[in-house]
């Protein structure tokens, strides 16, 4: 796994896997998860990580927020599949 973070454009990502992205999805306002052919889940990004995104439902904890959902998705398409 790694993890960058560009301050340029405020942007959080986060790589689990070497395999080509094939789609992507904006699961929530601001973060993205990478799908490969096989559909699992390969990286995420995290949009305007610097700011709160509690105006978007995700709670007073903001971009931390966003983060754990993701994870959350993450680990539940693993399970699923395993």
């Amino acid at each position: 796994m790694k993890a960058d973070y560009d301050p340029q454009v405020d942007v959080l990502t986060v790589v689990f896997s070497d395999a080509p992205v094939d789609e992507s999805d904006e699961v929530k306002p601001g973060v993205i998860l990478d799908y490969d052919l096989a559909g699992n889940i390969v990286g995420m990004e995290i949009l305007d990580t610097s700011i709160s995104h509690k105006d978007v439902g995700c709670g007073d904890e903001g971009t931390a927020s966003l983060a754990i959902d993701a994870v959350r998705k993450l680990t539940t398409s693993y399970r699923a599949k395993n």
